[in-house]
C-alpha cells in the first residue's frame, strides 16, 4: 500500500525559509509527475507546484512563483519544496501527491506557520 510522508514544516518569521520533504513508500514514484498542495482550515486544497517524472520541468501556482522551488532526488525518490521569502498567507498544511492527485494517497501533511 503506497504512502507518502511529508516533513520539514515548522514556524518561521515573515521572510524566512523552510525546506519540505516528501518520502513515498510502498510504491516507486520515479515515473510519476508529483506535486505539492496546501490547505488552510475552511478552504479548499490549493495546488502549489508540480515536477515531471524526469525532474526537468516544473510548474508553479502564481501565488508562489519566484519564491518556491520544487525538486526531486530520483536516487532516493524524495520530493522537496524549498520555500523562501515566506509570507503569512503561506501558512497551511502542506501535502504531496501525484499530479493529478491520487485520491487514496493523501498523507498527514506538514504544518507551515509564518508569523510576523
Amino acid at each position: 500500500q503506497a504512502q507518502v510522508i511529508e516533513s520539514g514544516g515548522g514556524s518561521v518569521q515573515v521572510g524566512g525559509s523552510l525546506r519540505l520533504s516528501c518520502a513515498p513508500s510502498g510504491r516507486d514514484f520515479k515515473t510519476y509527475t508529483v506535486a505539492w498542495f496546501r490547505q488552510v482550515p475552511g478552504k479548499e486544497r490549493e495546488f502549489v507546484a508540480y515536477i515531471t517524472w524526469t525532474g526537468t520541468f516544473a510548474y508553479y501556482a502564481d501565488s508562489v512563483k519566484g519564491r518556491f522551488t520544487i525538486s526531486r532526488d530520483r536516487g532516493n525518490d524524495t520530493i522537496y519544496l524549498q520555500m523562501n521569502s515566506l509570507k503569512p498567507e503561506d501558512t497551511a498544511v502542506y501535502y504531496c501527491n501525484r499530479q493529478p492527485p491520487e485520491p487514496g494517497l493523501w498523507g498527514q501533511g506538514t504544518q507551515v506557520t509564518v508569523s510576523s
